[in-house]
């Protein structure tokens, strides 16, 4: 098998790359500028922007699936840095697929296509998308994914969209190196009571998602023209993961709790008189709804449809975490 991976230097990105490359696949990945540590992994490296279609569409050529998992992902900032990456972006890789005659390709999206700013317990896929976004990321994701499940079955093209939900381990800049950001700054806060469940994805268990459905994705099979929920399968209260997070990195911060509907005008205020780092909201509407509420999905289609199983427990991740940690600070202080 010959895979493109979009993102192939990012924190998916690079997992997905070591997974393929343990299976024997030839990998070729586009990067936005040049990656000599995945070029040391024996990985053929297109330097290139998602926001432009010649060189997107030369690193699709002669490949058997493209994984496309970049995209711009911030809490917050102008519609334009998204619509360009995630839904332009979006629109020169199937451009790209087609015109080079890729057969398979599997779309990173998120559950947060779907999320409403209420509490979501273990709905599944039937599950629509909102009238309306609080957050320019989810609403680009949303018409990305729309397009990508739209040009299913077209110029011989199958496609998937996969949505896995909180993608955190080793190496995380996001989910745990904004936590841990936090926590070491004394700002690591609740919305409400962090008894809410969410579901999180250990990033092994996502790099094998991908793997598994571009393995099944093809003529005549399920996953035509589907997005999929992917998670550990079993969620956990927010207060909990992020004091797991922090119990990680051996901290013991104290956790502020912000009642939502405090947080929810605080997040307003933001975002229309800015303030935070760089200009970026410190809380926005759409995070304090997060925070706030459940959101956990049904990962049954996806063990139905594409054999997926979260073999990497959400407790065997942590240990991993933290001796991943462990092992970056004795490097430190050496």
């Amino acid at each position: 098998m010959r895979a493109l991976v979009t993102g192939g230097q990012g924190f998916l990105g690079l997992h997905l790359v070591r997974f393929l490359l343990g299976r024997g696949v030839a990998v070729r990945a586009l990067v936005r500028r040049p990656a000599p540590e995945v070029e040391a992994l024996g990985v053929e490296c297109v330097v290139g922007d998602l926001r432009d279609p010649v060189a997107v569409r030369a690193a699709c050529r002669d490949r058997d699936v493209v994984f496309h998992v970049a995209a711009h992902v911030a809490l917050w900032g102008p519609w334009e840095d998204f619509f360009s990456v995630n839904v332009r972006g979006t629109e020169n890789v199937l451009a790209g697929c087609r015109a080079e005659g890729v057969p398979r390709l599997v779309y990173t999206s998120t559950p947060s296509v779907v999320f409403d700013n209420s509490d979501q317990e273990g709905v599944n896929e039937s599950l629509p998308y909102p009238d309306v976004f609080l957050s320019p990321y989810p609403a680009s994701k949303a018409l990305a994914e729309k397009a990508v499940l739209a040009a299913h079955g077209r110029d011989g093209l199958c496609t998937v969209a996969l949505r896995p939900h909180l993608i955190w381990g080793p190496d995380d800049p996001h989910i745990v190196g904004q936590l841990l950001k936090r926590a070491r700054r004394g700002r690591l806060f609740l919305v409400g009571s962090g008894r809410n469940r969410v579901d999180v994805t250990y990033v092994d268990n996502c790099a094998e998602a991908h793997w598994l459905a571009a393995q099944a994705l093809g003529p005549g099979s399920r996953l035509g023209g589907r997005a999929y929920f992917l998670s550990q399968g079993r969620p956990v209260p927010i207060a909990e993961f992020m004091r797991r997070v922090a119990d990680a990195a051996g901290l013991s911060p104290r956790l502020f709790r912000i009642p939502y509907p405090v947080a929810w005008a605080a997040g307003w205020l933001m975002e229309k008189f800015g303030g935070g780092e760089s200009g970026v909201p410190l809380l926005t509407r759409f995070l304090a709804a997060e925070l706030a509420k459940s959101h956990y999905y049904d990962i049954a289609a996806a063990r139905t449809d594409f054999g997926y199983e979260p073999r990497i427990t959400t407790d065997e991740g942590f240990r991993r975490l933290a001796a991943s940690l462990a092992s970056k600070s004795e490097g430190t202080t050496r």
